[in-house]
């Protein structure tokens, strides 16, 4: 059983918002938790991370900064990523993971560094 499972995809137009959620079950304590996405015939990208536990720190790649929001619940057990200002080029499956570490000096955005992907959940944005 996988212990992440990925929700709240859809389709909207652009300009328009979306919400993601991230809820893990099982999972022993990591470092972090990040989001990424996966558009057709294109590589995997990061698009953000957080802390868990007790800490508050957040990476966003450049591409999304400013309008995607990182976020987790009380229990450090759901992640949710905000998406504002959507557009046709975010439109990816979008997946998220668990960081292999229990701790780090930083956040990673390399993919080497998460395990335990989720299914996808797909976000499309119309033009």
């Amino acid at each position: 059983q996988v212990p992440l499972v990925a929700s709240g995809g859809g389709l909207v137009q652009a300009g328009g918002s979306l919400s993601l959620s991230c809820a893990a079950s099982g999972l022993d304590y990591r470092h972090a938790m990040g989001w990424f996405r996966q558009a057709p015939g294109k590589d995997r990208e990061f698009v953000a991370s957080i802390r868990m536990g007790a800490g508050t720190a957040t990476r966003y790649a450049d591409s999304v900064k400013g309008r995607f929001m990182i976020s987790k619940n009380a229990n450090n057990d759901t992640v949710y990523l905000r998406m504002n200002s959507l557009q046709p080029e975010d439109t990816a499956l979008y997946i998220c993971a668990a960081d292999k570490a229990q701790w780090r000096p930083g956040l990673e955005v390399d993919a080497e560094d998460y395990e335990y992907w989720s299914q996808g959940t797909q976000v499309t944005v119309s033009s």
